[in-house]
């Protein structure tokens, strides 16, 4: 995968409320210049979660121009071609998704929703500090893979590897 340009990244998820948008927010800010990060959901619930929002800017990390929007804004004519799509919720892993133009390299990377957690305030905050860290640790391994040097099926393999860190919520290798 020899290019000069950043590396397109989709982060999938149904509602795209939640831990879709941490993704996108992670990477930008931690692959920036290397990767552009975005996220979508398949049944988008129109907005982000405030505690998503709320753990992002507590922790340093850009919020400005998230929004819940539909993976369709990525499948058109007009959408950047996305190099690697990774789904983090099983809902949307188990969907049919659309067809990516450019064959972009995917993996599951299936994390409990911190959105369901709805004990307390508290509860949640902690359902969603516990996303936040298992979507940085994907995020951190990904980004240290020598992208560029791998050959496809090798990098197909280390971004599903990525996906069985601890806190995957399942595992399907052959999902996304």
């Amino acid at each position: 995968m020899t290019r000069t340009q950043p590396f397109n990244v989709l982060f999938l998820c149904t509602g795209n409320s939640a831990r879709s948008i941490l993704g996108e927010s992670i990477l930008r800010q931690d692959g920036a210049g290397r990767f552009n990060a975005f996220s979508a959901g398949s049944h988008p619930k129109g907005e982000v979660h405030p505690t998503a929002l709320a753990l992002l800017e507590d922790n340093g990390y850009p919020t400005e121009g998230l929004r819940s929007k539909s993976w369709g804004e990525f499948a058109g004519p007009n959408a950047p071609i996305m190099d690697f799509v990774f789904t983090v919720c099983d809902q949307a892993a188990g969907e049919a998704c659309p067809v990516w133009p450019g064959q972009p390299v995917t993996a599951h990377w299936g994390i409990e929703d911190p959105a369901a957690e709805t004990r307390s305030e508290a509860f949640t905050r902690a359902a969603f500090e516990r996303a936040f860290r298992y979507l940085k640790n994907r995020v951190t391994a990904f980004a240290a893979l020598p992208i560029e040097r791998l050959e496809r099926i090798s990098l197909s393999a280390k971004v599903r590897d990525i996906g069985r860190m601890e806190g995957a919520s399942f595992s399907r290798p052959d999902v996304a």
